[in-house]
């Protein structure tokens, strides 16, 4: 049986190593927040041994994975798969960047620093067989983290306080290694959006269903989700639904008013 011209056992193996992958992701992220060391004497007996993982990490990286590989496929030649590679490369550390931030609200530096070196040694790899596109990659990260730079600077000068953690400006600036300039951009834009209408529905159900006041929302969740669209959504498609969105959002509201 074959999908996308790929024998169905390519994809069982991938769900495999996503599994797998999945797995390590889950355990290094306690150990990325309490900033202790992932590899130790003890790392696989605890890796192995260890049953108590999130199953939700597993089970996320494994099914992107295996969407990767059917949006992609196999090429003969090795810098024909280097979308797949980077993809599958990048794919556990959103993952990772989600959870924990859902969890901890924070992103870690090291998760950062893993995303930027990655990024770095693959822009060289797409350097060498096109320059022009290794470019945009830089240009992506100077563009994801002045995007968020400057929010962070506007909210402390018009609201006193920050508007946007350091390690989400950390975050787009890494990430905007592997996606370029213009998706980076559309990431941002996208990530607003949902995250402006998630974030009506969180904090009513904080405040009103169940009377915390407790008002910070992070925001990296929003970004990861963004970033996966981004990779399995044309660029054109965004735009165009983005753009239906909020015609269809400002005619609801204007709509008494008319």
């Amino acid at each position: 049986m074959y999908f996308n011209n790929l024998h169905i056992l390519w994809f069982v193996l991938i769900a495999f190593v996503g599994l797998v992958i999945g797995k390590f992701v889950s355990y290094a992220d306690e150990k990325f927040v309490t900033e202790k060391k992932i590899f130790t004497k003890s790392f696989f007996k605890e890796v192995i041994k260890n049953y108590d993982f999130n199953y939700f990490i597993i089970i996320s990286v494994a099914t992107i994975y295996v969407f990767l590989l059917y949006k992609f496929g196999i090429n003969d030649e090795f810098f024909k798969n280097l979308d797949l590679i980077k993809y599958l490369i990048l794919t556990p550390m959103l993952v990772s960047a989600f959870f924990v931030d859902c969890k901890h609200r924070i992103i870690p530096n090291r998760l950062n620093l893993t995303i930027f070196e990655t990024g770095i040694i693959l822009t060289v790899i797409y350097g060498y067989n096109n320059i022009n596109v290794a470019k945009d990659m830089l240009f992506g990260m100077i563009v994801g983290a002045g995007i968020f730079i400057i929010i962070t600077l506007l909210g402390g000068l018009i609201a006193g306080k920050e508007a946007m953690g350091l390690g989400d400006v950390k975050f787009m600036g890494a990430i905007g290694l592997f996606f370029g300039a213009s998706n980076i951009a559309q990431i941002s834009m996208l990530a607003f959006f949902i995250a402006a209408i998630f974030s009506i529905i969180i904090l009513f159900v904080r405040i009103v269903i169940l009377k915390k006041k407790d008002e910070y929302i992070a925001f990296g969740p929003f970004l990861v989700i963004s970033a996966i669209a981004c990779i399995f959504l044309p660029l054109d498609y965004i735009w165009i639904t983005f753009l239906d969105l909020c015609n269809g959002l400002s005619n609801f509201i204007l709509q008494p008013f008319i």
